[in-house]
């Protein structure tokens, strides 16, 4: 009997359906948000995102893609966008996976992780769309070596970044960013919870990981809006902040 978990979710967001499909259905677009992933633009193209392969096309409406692996194992990601009133969408995104051969152990932590980090996203595309819409990006990935299974260490990031008990979304940070003069940008917090931190600044969303709670390492990925954002230099500069935060 296949084992199968799903996650749907449903939002609104504050763009219309081209601007929506961009963001979801484009290369560009989901490094806006997301991460990089290439996606050829046709039903049975290549997809990046674990070598997957296109299975729905219809812009600006319907965008699915889908993983299948030797072992049994399928991981669909599908997209449907709606106009809701002209100048909003209504966007209905689904995660299914599926597994016709032997689970192992580690199913039920992969699927704790991906319904998390799918609250994280989505919230991260409704910031992009409401702010950030159309604007090129560069990702910045950074992570420390090992696993981590110690929230400590996150919550000494947290305290790193400004962020003392009693900081809520909506407060505002002064951030010093590594590698570029010009002195601390003004931030807001836009999201946080216990694995995930959310800084929105004026050209710029910065997204911090934590990878306790499911054994895996401490990471950041952030979306740089700003035109003049050196990659490879930025994403030294961040890796080394990461790794020499203090405990």
């Amino acid at each position: 009997m296949a084992q199968e978990f799903r996650v749907r979710r449903e939002q609104e967001l504050a763009a219309a359906p081209d601007q929506v499909w961009h963001a979801v259905a484009t290369a560009g677009g989901n490094l806006g948000w997301l991460y990089p992933m290439e996606i050829e633009p046709h039903i049975g193209g290549k997809v990046s995102r674990g070598d997957g392969t296109v299975v729905a096309w219809e812009p600006p409406h319907h965008f699915a893609c889908r993983v299948t692996r030797d072992d049994g194992f399928s991981n669909t990601l599908s997209y449907q966008i709606e106009p809701a009133d002209g100048v909003t969408s209504r966007l209905r995104m689904g995660i299914h996976w599926v597994h016709e051969g032997v689970v192992d152990d580690g199913w039920d932590t992969r699927a704790d992780a991906a319904e998390k980090h799918v609250d994280f996203y989505q919230h991260s595309l409704a910031e992009y769309l409401t702010h950030f819409a159309g604007r090129p990006a560069v990702y910045v990935k950074a992570d420390r070596p090992g696993p981590s299974a110690d929230p400590a260490e996150f919550a000494a990031l947290r305290r790193r970044l400004g962020l003392a008990d009693g900081k809520a979304v909506g407060d505002r940070l002064s951030l010093t960013l590594p590698g570029r003069d010009g002195g601390p940008v003004d931030v807001i917090v836009d999201y946080l919870t216990r694995d995930f931190i959310g800084l929105r600044g004026p050209d710029a969303l910065y997204r911090f990981f934590d990878g306790s709670s499911w054994n895996w390492p401490i990471w950041l990925g952030h979306h740089l809006f700003a035109k003049d954002t050196d990659e490879e230099q930025t994403v030294q500069a961040w890796t080394a902040w990461l790794n020499d935060a203090p405990s």
